[in-house]
């Protein structure tokens, strides 16, 4: 198990890697799509809310990433120690036909193939996604974390409906017309995935690339009146179903599935574990479930952090674990002291596990 940190794209930078050296990280896992340019209420160092209105305004969507760029970012993480072992996240501009089954579909599955091959070749192992229409929304922040620390939760259902020109909770064509996109079927959203995954699967095998699939996150059935696809535990089994590719994986949530009002979550990790599943870990804690949950600090929650260290590490999960989301504490640094107390929690806990069974 290695110890890695997740960055938005305005903190790929020298002084941010050498953050995430200090705290201890090997490895991280980054944002290409800025989630911060143009939202309304996005703060730059915290992770991404918005209201109805989304992030802001997704990318180009007739520039792909390309291999050069993708390499200089590896080039400049190496520079300070450190290793790209994931990049998180499609940009919606780039495949929001995929999603939503419309007219440039065809077009859309032939930018994930192009990305996916760029990824591949600049060396970087695993691709982090979502399948959602709605994407990260319904979300709130308050002082819910010990201390009154700033953290996020949910207080209800989100059943706003997403207007035209919007996926995955950012703007794909600010000129759309008025109206709202129309309601899909979980056997919708199901058949577009397994169309997705079996036109895309052969060549991230080709190209040496995992696609790791992330849980909905909040874990609702229907958010926004559209439906979900991971949103219990047991749902990613049918994702290996649809294709047993060893390239199908999972970007294992630990916080999100600890949000689902199934549970079993501990058990469900074991699993998947035991299916040499995952492709890469997001490990935080929380209290409660949907709709109404709170995250909080990596030692006060209803997760129990030592038991799934101990699950990935009985299965030889050789992967990388990063707090994906973290209380931000009262200083003059909120992003970086919550993160540095979440980072090092977990690498004693690691160091413990491991050390223990030498």
């Amino acid at each position: 198990m290695k110890l890695a940190l997740g960055l938005y794209r305005h903190q790929l930078d020298s002084d941010h890697y050498r953050f995430a050296r200090q705290c201890g990280c090997t490895h991280l896992v980054i944002h290409l799509v800025d989630y911060f340019k143009s939202s309304r209420t996005n703060r730059p160092g915290d992770q991404p809310l918005g209201d109805d209105s989304g992030w802001g305004l997704a990318g180009d969507p007739d520039t792909l990433w390309t291999v050069e760029e993708i390499r200089a970012i590896c080039d400049g993480a190496a520079a300070e120690g450190l290793e790209i072992a994931a990049i998180e996240n499609f940009d919606p501009a780039h495949w929001h036909d995929i999603l939503l089954d419309g007219p440039q579909r065809a077009k859309h599955v032939e930018n994930v193939k192009s990305i996916i091959r760029a990824i591949g070749e600049a060396g970087v192992p695993v691709l982090g996604y979502n399948f959602s229409i709605a994407g990260v929304a319904g979300r709130i922040k308050g002082p819910f974390a010990r201390g009154g620390a700033e953290a996020v939760g949910m207080d209800g259902p989100n059943d706003v409906p997403i207007p035209n020109g919007m996926a995955w909770n950012m703007v794909v064509n600010p000129n759309a017309p008025a109206g709202v996109l129309p309601s899909a079927t979980h056997e919708q959203l199901w058949d577009r995935f397994s169309r997705f995954l079996n036109d895309v699967l052969p060549v991230a095998e080709e190209s040496g690339v995992i696609l790791a699939l992330h849980p909905d996150d909040p874990p609702m059935p229907f958010v926004r009146q559209q439906p979900r696809l991971v949103y219990q535990p047991s749902l990613y089994q049918r994702v290996v179903e649809v294709n047993p590719s060893p390239n199908n994986q999972f970007e294992l949530c630990v916080g999100t599935l600890a949000e689902t009002t199934e549970g079993h979550f501990h058990e469900a990790v074991e699993s998947y574990a035991a299916q040499n599943r995952i492709g890469y870990v997001h490990l935080r804690n929380v209290r409660g479930t949907v709709p109404n949950y709170r995250e909080t600090f990596i030692d006060e929650g209803e997760v129990d952090v030592f038991r799934i260290l101990r699950s990935l590490h009985k299965h030889n999960y050789q992967g990388v674990i990063i707090p994906d989301h973290a209380p931000q504490m009262t200083c003059d640094a909120p992003w970086h002291a919550g993160m540095a107390f979440a980072l090092g929690y977990l690498k004693a806990a690691i160091q413990s596990i491991t050390e223990s069974t030498h």
